[in-house]
């Protein structure tokens, strides 16, 4: 039997106007849960977020209007509006990195240290709760630091790497049905350190 083709993820290319939509940690917190957890309803995110329905409507409205969510109707029944994530995974545009505008440097700062917090608490959950896990997955995590000297150009190349690799182990056939599969995060920090 064929081989399923891969499944092409759908990445959302943040401009100036789409980061600014997305630059709000609740927003954020909204898009992370609805692309982790599957399709939800306001009510759904705001207990699950620890936030007022009021709250997690608006948010969402917004995040439509900048083309995060979507409308999820095939779960909904009445009234009840559900939503999921419209990407599958969201990519900085190199020239947002490059704009002087303060609204647009303040955004992605704020976005920026959204993710390292999110990243910082993700692996301190794992520590807090590994002993819960078997000595499998134990064994098979990792919390690694490494110092290289390199080019700008040497940094982008390995950074490619490291994520064409990441890449090649997504949707493994031999993982989809496997019982001992689980869902692993993967974080990726490179950035230049001050030397004396």
């Amino acid at each position: 039997m064929p081989e399923p083709e891969p499944k092409e993820r759908r990445i959302h290319h943040l401009d100036a106007r789409s980061l600014r939509g997305l630059a709000h940690p609740l927003r954020m917190q909204l898009l992370d849960s609805l692309r982790f957890d599957g399709p939800a309803t306001a009510s759904q995110l705001a207990e699950r977020l620890g936030e007022s329905s009021g709250a997690t409507s608006y948010h969402l409205r917004q995040l439509a209007a900048h083309g995060f969510v979507e409308d999820a109707p095939e779960h909904g029944k009445g009234r009840e509006r559900w939503w999921r994530a419209a990407h599958d995974g969201t990519m900085f545009d190199d020239a947002l990195f490059k704009d002087a505008t303060p609204a647009v440097r303040g955004a992605l700062d704020m976005i920026m240290y959204e993710v390292a917090t999110k990243h910082a608490q993700e692996l301190t959950t794992w520590l807090g709760n590994r002993h819960t896990w078997s000595e499998d997955w134990v064994e098979g995590n990792d919390m690694s630091d490494m110092t290289l000297r390199l080019t700008p150009q040497l940094a982008r190349e390995l950074i490619e790497k490291m994520h064409d690799l990441v890449e090649s182990y997504r949707d493994l056939p031999e993982v989809a049905d496997a019982p001992d599969a689980e869902r692993v995060r993967i974080h990726t920090h490179a950035f230049p350190i001050a030397t004396d």
